[in-house]
């Protein structure tokens, strides 16, 4: 047993000493696994952090909240025909909630493009949301100041208004927003209510944090016809589980409210998170076999330049490798010393990587969320130590086959 620790230390030593007096030359050969490393790592925090606030963002919209409009989320072949289905009325909507027994909230919603001022600020191409006191509880929202508009400022159509976060954070920076009055196009609102971060940017038009929640009254009273738009349903089940059940009771009421025969197929669609989420996972899914495809590209050509590196050295170091047989060094000794070598510069070049990883990981986490993983960490110094030893072994094998006369007659 000390026989082989001695081996090894000797080994990494002569390893340290020849990459030391190689320095170029090993920088260069580094480069290959430094980029490659740096590829997976970056790609696995930039994955985990994108999921985590998708996450995040599901969870503030809540799991168990059905989607009954008139345009299905995914998959608009028949744009047309879509197209031309009868709007979901308000009509619609007190008819549902007078028939559906399985939900615990119901809400209307309908949504306008705006732009929101106060004093010399303004963020513009806004999603205003219109709904009722309802729709608070279709939701996982919580406050960072304020409240939600009651029953009685949305039947009455007051000019109110709830702040995403993002939006409270342009127009108001000292965070300082409530109970303040902003312009919504021309109208001016009573900020009433601030949220917290509830999305993310990945969640897109769905990130609550880029939207601003008024009375539905009030949107048709000053920005949309009542008559000519059309709403969406949010439908929130009693519990995950009763998403089914709830599902299968609305398909039925829609049916009939509709006006539907047994025959005729759905005019309007039932959306869920997980449509949004299998459309998430496909999109990561690609974007996961591109980043290894361009890993394993980087280790590939890291391996090969190891590898030829190591021959060379091989080559170079003929005469000593000599001598060390001559005097009694076994195989397996000059074999631990080269495959040593590959390894320490693949764990160099890997370590390099790892922490050029985590400093673009922090840039990118400016624009985009990224979650550096300790997964992510072991997974790079094990990739660098599999890749030293397979790119070293070739070379490693030949040094400990040579035969010492011959290799001491080398020139």
């Amino acid at each position: 047993m000390n026989t082989f620790f001695f081996e090894i230390k000797e080994g990494m030593l002569i390893a340290l000493r020849a990459i030391r007096s190689n320095k170029i030359r090993a920088i260069l050969t580094m480069l290959g696994i430094v980029i490659g490393i740096t590829s997976v790592v970056l790609m696995t925090t930039a994955i985990k952090g994108i999921d985590n606030a998708f996450q995040k963002g599901i969870s503030a919209l809540g799991s168990d909240v059905l989607y009954i409009s008139k345009w299905p989320w995914f998959g608009n072949r028949d744009w047309w025909k879509i197209r031309n289905r009868r709007n979901i009325t308000m009509a619609d909507f007190e008819r549902f909630k007078e028939l559906a027994k399985l939900p615990i909230a119901v809400a209307p919603v309908v949504n306008s493009i705006r732009s929101a001022k106060y004093k010399d600020r303004s963020v513009d191409n806004v999603i205003m949301t219109g709904s009722d006191a309802d729709y608070v509880n279709t939701t996982n929202f919580t406050f960072d100041m304020g409240r939600f508009f009651s029953e009685t400022e949305s039947k009455s159509s007051r000019n109110v208004v709830v702040l995403g976060s993002n939006i409270a954070k342009n127009l108001f920076p000292r965070r300082d927003g409530l109970n303040k009055t902003i312009k919504i196009g021309n109208e001016n609102f009573k900020v009433i209510g601030i949220l917290t971060e509830q999305g993310s940017i990945i969640l897109g038009a769905f990130n609550p944090d880029n939207q601003l929640y008024v009375p539905i009254g009030t949107v048709f009273k000053y920005f949309m016809s009542r008559w000519s738009s059309s709403i969406t349903l949010n439908v929130r089940a009693a519990s995950p589980a009763m998403v089914p059940a709830t599902k299968d009771e609305a398909e039925g009421i829609m049916r009939k409210i509709r006006g539907l025969s047994y025959n005729e197929e759905d005019d309007f669609a039932i959306n869920q998170q997980e449509a949004l989420q299998q459309s998430y996972d496909s999109v990561v899914g690609v974007i996961q076999i591109a980043g290894l495809f361009i890993t394993g590209l980087s280790l590939f050509v890291g391996a090969i330049g190891i590898m030829n590196i190591m021959f060379v050295s091989v080559r170079e170091r003929t005469k000593e490798i000599g001598l060390r047989k001559a005097i009694g060094a076994k195989r397996r000794t000059i074999l631990g010393q080269f495959l040593l070598e590959s390894s320490v510069i693949c764990l160099m070049g890997g370590l390099v990587g790892l922490i050029l990883a985590v400093i673009l990981s922090m840039i990118v986490n400016q624009f985009l969320p990224t979650s550096v993983q300790y997964s992510a960490v072991i997974l790079a110094i094990m990739i660098s130590l599999m890749t030293g030893i397979i790119a070293g072994f070739a070379p490693a094998y030949t040094a400990a086959k040579m035969d010492p006369v011959e290799a001491l007659r080398y020139e």
